[in-house]
């Protein structure tokens, strides 16, 4: 499929991303079915992204702070490259190892891949710390995708394409919205879930006195 200026969107490289990313998702699932089994339905669904969210912490944004230290993605001829090349028609600080960009990865795939694990433990053996764990990696993604986006838009989004709907559509909205949409959500499930404690320990120090 061609852009507006005859320029191949949908070859080889963006289609097999696509792919890796659908396949990463497929993954993320299977786990949290296979061993979220004894959990509820809800929670298997909040495992799946969990699984999801950190395979892509470290399958593919390991290996992007990886060559971001090393040199740039741009200049690399690694296979790892392909997909930030590809998502780095986009946004073109992925290329070229912006320091905003490469420290928060740092962090993402340090602190929220950690968080993401010690979260799915949490989760499959109904662990008191879960909604502590979860507000904490809802807030570090927030935080993440703020600080990816606000600097550039700032300076008037001088590292931003958008001219096609690949680029605009699903590259930075997609992909980048999930990541703020889901931590939303579960931000408001942790809400509900510590207001309903509260709300039982009040109605049981009520009969007790």
């Amino acid at each position: 499929m061609a852009g507006a200026e005859g320029e191949v969107l949908l070859g080889p490289v963006s289609l097999c991303s696509l792919a890796v990313c659908a396949a990463q998702l497929a993954l993320g699932c299977t786990l949290a079915q296979w061993l979220g089994r004894r959990c509820s339905t809800p929670d298997r669904r909040v495992l799946g992204w969990l699984f999801y969210d950190a395979i892509v912490h470290f399958t593919l944004e390991g290996p992007f702070v990886y060559l971001s230290l090393v040199g740039t993605v741009a200049r690399s001829d690694s296979m790892l490259a392909l997909l930030w090349k590809e998502y780095g028609k986009a946004d073109a600080r992925w290329l070229h190892s912006d320091p905003t960009i490469v420290s928060l990865e740092i962090i993402t795939v340090g602190l929220g891949g950690l968080l993401a694990l010690v979260l799915i433990f949490a989760i499959i053996e109904d662990k008191p710390y879960r909604h502590f764990i979860q507000i904490t990696l809802c807030v570090c993604e927030l935080y993440g995708g703020w600080m990816t986006f606000c600097p550039d838009w700032l300076l008037g989004s001088p590292n931003l394409n958008t001219s096609n709907w690949l680029y605009l559509w699903i590259y930075l909205v997609f992909f980048n919205g999930v990541w703020v949409v889901v931590p939303a959500v579960l931000l408001r499930q942790s809400w509900m879930e510590l207001r309903k404690m509260h709300e039982l320990k009040m109605k049981s120090g009520k009969k007790l006195r």
